[in-house]
């Protein structure tokens, strides 16, 4: 097995040991298995990044094999500059929500567990699939362990949250699956990827498979005004659902139209970017907004997500590196910050079992270790210099200056919501005094939970003060994309 096989089937077979062996009255045996499990995948995720080639453009790592010969389907995998970051920050996330689900969770653990393990291989193989049929196998499986989390793990309204969201992410990848037999019958017989963004296809055509990737990844990012499943799933996923939704799985949408949209239907995509940024800078300002007027705190994070992922679609049309480059590092720092924003406020659930912003207030003044975590998560969520959510934004608002002005200022204008919505939050949520007899009762984080936000802190401190690796691993991948694309556009 290669570096990816082993990324990939790692933690699905450490999954498979929890839901076949594990049983609640093992709990506390079932939840170091699931951590050790989730390190050891981390680990063999490793050695993709020290041995990575930064200044080439060119596939890596790649593994390719016969899987369904009869109809030229092959299990093969790669990864570039543009996908490796992804494998590595899925593998983290997974380790972190084992260890904030360490007491929340109860009930069925070994399943809960299990679940996440083999969520996590499925998210990487669709980060490394370089065959159309493998990466929507990988794809549209995300879904299966995503539903059972929602719907057996979630709130009051868990069945109708977990049908929202599986209705609506399964409907859009059904006309992406239309697009994979067409592209399948027009290449001779073939699902490889490298062969598809080689294809001369006609303007029509193009414009039909922009639009069937379009239903299926703009759902998955959620773009306006495809969004409206997303609150609802954040409000009654479980602590750690909402993490690795927000952190990972609304990454699938936004890479699959660098990997698909962008290659495969380029003429398409310069002739409906104006829409796409148009519908980016409408989730950023109105969907801002509409962040700002919530009580639930989850719904404000929730709203917040689809915010901050404008800037990433906003940054892949508008077709210069600063752009794509910023899009993918505010996918990163998004998947960081978001993630840690979900998890402290399921801290504040786990003791309180409200969401609600006014049920809280002066919580710094019980909670002072965790009040400091929490700031610092929402200065990150603001874009504040020096932390990992001002990098990519920055990325983009100069890459959208570059390409036209107004739309760089409408973007840049938009960041007011960001920090007004956060920052109002955190006021009423932590400071001032004592608010009622749950506030008075809180106690602070304890050393699990001090280790989790510290680890997630460290990263967002560490990507916003050098950024670097992070750059420099996908320079070469976004310049041989843009190269592609700008190359067609001149035939």
């Amino acid at each position: 097995m290669g570096l990816l096989s082993l990324a990939i089937w790692t933690p699905i077979a450490f999954g498979a040991i929890l839901l076949a062996l594990g049983r609640d009255d093992q709990a506390k045996a079932v939840r170091w298995i699931a951590l050790i499990g989730s390190v050891i995948s981390l680990m063999v995720t490793l050695p993709l990044y020290t041995r990575f080639q930064t200044t080439s453009a060119a596939v890596q790592f790649a593994e390719n094999a016969p899987w369904i010969e009869r109809f030229n389907v092959n299990y093969h995998l790669g990864v570039d500059g543009i996908s490796l970051w992804f494998v590595l920050l899925t593998a983290f996330i997974n380790v972190i929500v084992v260890i904030a689900s360490w007491e929340s969770i109860t009930r069925k653990v070994n399943q809960y567990m299990g679940a996440f393990l083999i969520l996590s291989g499925l998210m990487i193989g669709v980060f490394s699939a370089l065959d159309g049929l493998l990466f929507y196998v990988f794809f549209e499986a995300t879904l299966i362990p995503m539903y059972l989390i929602i719907g057996i793990w979630g709130g009051p309204n868990k069945i109708y949250a977990a049908f929202k969201f599986f209705l609506y992410t399964l409907l859009g990848s059904l006309l992406m699956l239309v697009a994979l037999i067409y592209l399948y019958t027009q290449s001779g017989g073939s699902f490889d990827l490298a062969v598809w963004h080689a294809m001369p296809l006609s303007a029509t055509a193009q414009t039909l498979l922009f639009f069937a990737f379009f239903a299926a990844f703009a759902v998955k990012v959620p773009m306006w005004p495809v969004h409206t499943w997303l609150p609802d799933v954040h409000v009654e996923a479980p602590t750690g659902g909402s993490a690795v939704l927000a952190a990972i799985m609304l990454k699938l949408g936004a890479y699959g139209f660098l990997r698909f949209s962008l290659p495969i239907a380029p003429d398409a995509a310069h002739e409906w970017a104006w829409l796409m940024i148009a519908l980016s800078l409408v989730a950023v300002v109105y969907v801002g907004l509409v962040a700002m007027v919530q009580q639930d705190m989850k719904k404000l994070v929730a709203y917040s997500s689809v915010a901050h992922m404008g800037f990433v679609t906003l940054g892949f049309f508008i077709f210069n590196d600063l752009g794509v480059s910023g899009g993918l590092v505010q996918m990163i720092a998004h998947g960081f910050v978001s993630g840690a924003m979900f998890l402290s406020i399921g801290v504040l659930y786990d003791r309180v079992h409200s969401r609600e912003i006014a049920s809280y207030g002066g919580v710094v003044n019980t909670m002072p270790k965790f009040a400091a975590f929490a700031l610092f998560f929402a200065m990150a969520n603001c874009g504040l210099p020096g932390t990992a959510g001002f990098v990519g934004e920055w990325m983009v608002i100069l890459g959208a200056v570059k390409f036209n002005f107004w739309i760089g200022f409408a973007a840049a204008s938009a960041l007011i919501f960001g920090a007004a919505y956060t920052l109002w939050m955190f006021k009423r949520v932590y400071l001032g005094p004592v608010a009622n007899d749950d506030v008075k009762a809180l106690e602070d984080i304890n050393a699990r939970e001090f280790v989790m936000l510290a680890l997630l802190a460290s990263a967002v401190l560490y990507m916003g003060v050098y950024p670097k690796p992070f750059t420099d691993v996908m320079d070469a991948s976004v310049a041989q994309l843009l190269q592609h694309v700008a190359a067609s556009k001149l035939n």
